[in-house]
């Protein structure tokens, strides 16, 4: 596996769809579960990308709803790998709605995902250093390092959580 670091728009992947009926809630909006499918989709192949191997779904770490997503919308996701750690990959989900009818663009979701890099076996394996460019991946990149600390004390969390929770069914 060629380890040499990547630039960000190396792993850039950018999805554009039609908002239809099926993809709605009761609201006339777009399902968030379904934008939740999209976000993973585009964030895993981002991953696969730079890391040129299998990749799985290690969190997701945040999805922010910040602007619903009408049908008289297209909806955009632009996702790339912001950090890197030794077998693990952050990515950036950005989610922009376009009113079709007059052009306005807007933020309408940001997600961060983490995936881990796998070899043949399902072993995690070390992943290229990734190289941001532009102010957008030069801010993600500055402020991963504090989101990774977050995330793994989450996860700390999360098992002793686990620890107290039941597999019983309760009927």
């Amino acid at each position: 596996m060629n380890l040499e670091a990547k630039y960000c728009n190396e792993s850039r992947v950018v999805k554009t769809s039609h908002v239809l009926p099926p993809d709605t809630n009761v609201h006339n909006t777009l399902f968030g579960g379904r934008l939740m499918a999209y976000i993973d989709d585009c964030a895993s192949l981002s991953a696969t990308r730079h890391a040129r191997c299998p990749v799985v779904t290690a969190s997701t770490d945040s999805v922010d709803f910040l602007s619903p997503i009408s049908m008289s919308d297209s909806v955009c996701l632009e996702s790339y790998v912001t950090w890197t750690g030794r077998s693990s990959m952050e990515v950036f989900v950005k989610v922009i709605a376009e009113n079709l009818m007059t052009g306005e663009r807007r933020i309408a979701a940001t997600s961060f995902l983490t995936f881990v890099a796998l070899d043949k076996d399902k072993n995690p394996v070390t992943v290229p250093q990734v190289i941001p460019q532009t102010d957008e991946e030069k801010k993600l990149h500055e402020t991963a390092s504090a989101r990774a600390i977050h995330r793994k004390e989450r996860r700390e969390q999360s098992k002793k959580l686990a620890e107290f929770l039941t597999t019983s069914k309760p009927w």
